[in-house]
């Protein structure tokens, strides 16, 4: 009897990458009633399957377009579901489960509207961490500065170490800083001009004046 064929639309949504399991069944009673059927790349026509990707007589798989198009389901139980494997975004589209049942136009038909969406990557970039750090409080010095500092001549073994590098945080700072204080380096002694002179003309007026007290005497 002609009884008109079944059609009905799903829509399968997947992510590309993973393998996405398109519906499809019809009723099998006791193991009597199991029947080919084919899907197809496009909507489902009068006959058959438009750009046919699988077929299956009911009991195994009898043509494969691809080893991405695979039944994995129970076909002796009707299950006719369509696997694709490592779904791409060239996978979307129509797709349709023809199930040929006797009869004229009988023909069990689903149409389904996949959508193959790219994979969920998360935005957020990489925790990066930036900190400032601050001088302590009533000091006037930087959070990061450079101590450069020119000693005399004096030996090696006695001369400090010039930091002449950044400071990698505030207790290098102040450490560096201490270690400047605490250094005592011996500055040699400068000679004052003026002091001599005024030693010079102290010695001439006692020489001057032992002469006039030694002729006054004689």
């Amino acid at each position: 009897l002609c009884t008109g064929s079944t059609v009905s639309e799903l829509v399968v949504i997947g992510e590309v990458g993973q393998d996405i399991t398109v519906p499809c069944h019809y009723s099998v009673r006791n193991g009597n009633g199991v029947t080919s059927m084919c899907w197809g790349r496009d909507r489902c026509p009068n006959s058959k399957c438009s750009r046919p990707i699988i077929w299956t007589d009911g009991w195994r798989v009898t043509q494969q377009h691809s080893s991405r198009y695979q039944l994995k389901g129970d076909l002796q139980r009707g299950d006719v579901s369509l696997t694709i494997v490592d779904a791409r975004a060239a996978d979307s589209g129509t797709y349709c489960c023809r199930v040929e049942l006797p009869g004229w136009f009988n023909d069990q038909l689903i149409n389904h509207k996949v959508v193959v969406k790219e994979a969920r990557i998360s935005t957020a970039s990489p925790h990066t961490y930036t900190s400032e750090q601050t001088s302590a409080p009533g000091s006037t010095s930087e959070s990061s500065f450079t101590v450069t500092r020119t000693w005399p001549s004096v030996s090696a073994s006695e001369a400090p170490q010039t930091a002449s590098t950044p400071c990698s945080g505030p207790s290098d700072c102040l450490d560096v800083t201490a270690n400047l204080q605490n250094t005592s380096v011996s500055l040699p002694s400068q000679q004052h001009p003026e002091r001599g002179l005024y030693i010079g003309i102290a010695s001439c007026a006692a020489l001057l004046l032992t002469l006039i007290l030694a002729l006054f005497l004689t």
